[in-house]
């Protein structure tokens, strides 16, 4: 936000991180249809399901991320969480029985609510109990936004 209007830094026109984690959690219709149906041009009759809920996601890095970030941190994650909650891997290995840090960006928390605080309060929260050295996450993306 720019005195108090937004202020577009990026144009994304691909599905990436967050923003894949936060939007497919919310389609309700059968993706692999829709995609079918993007590629064969044959949108104009259809009718995706959304769910009106919020999403939203925290990403979880590793020290040092985006320059030379640290690898091979033992990860340790509760066995019991919030049903609500969704975690995608993307930078992380097994090593024998253990879980461990393998990229800058960690593991994707998406949480759905009736509002962005709600759904946001539980990736808080998951975001806080994961542990590994090094952890860290942004919180001043997206808090501005209404």
């Amino acid at each position: 936000m720019v005195k108090g209007e937004p202020f577009v830094i990026e144009y994304n026109v691909r599905m990436g991180d967050p923003e894949t984690e936060s939007v497919f959690p919310r389609i309700q219709s059968d993706v692999v249809d829709l995609f079918y149906r993007c590629g064969t041009n044959r949108l104009a009759d259809y009718n995706m399901k959304i769910d009106p809920n919020y999403c939203t996601t925290i990403i979880l890095a590793s020290g040092g991320y985006p320059e030379a970030f640290e690898k091979g941190k033992s990860i340790l994650i509760p066995k019991e969480f919030n049903e609500d909650l969704m975690m995608f891997h993307s930078g992380t290995r097994l090593s024998g029985e253990s879980l461990q840090t393998n990229g800058g960006r960690v593991l994707a928390i998406s949480s759905m609510g009736e509002n962005k605080n709600a759904a946001i309060e539980k990736c808080k929260e998951m975001a806080e109990k994961i542990q590994y050295e090094g952890k860290y996450y942004r919180k001043d993306i997206g808090f501005d936004l209404e």
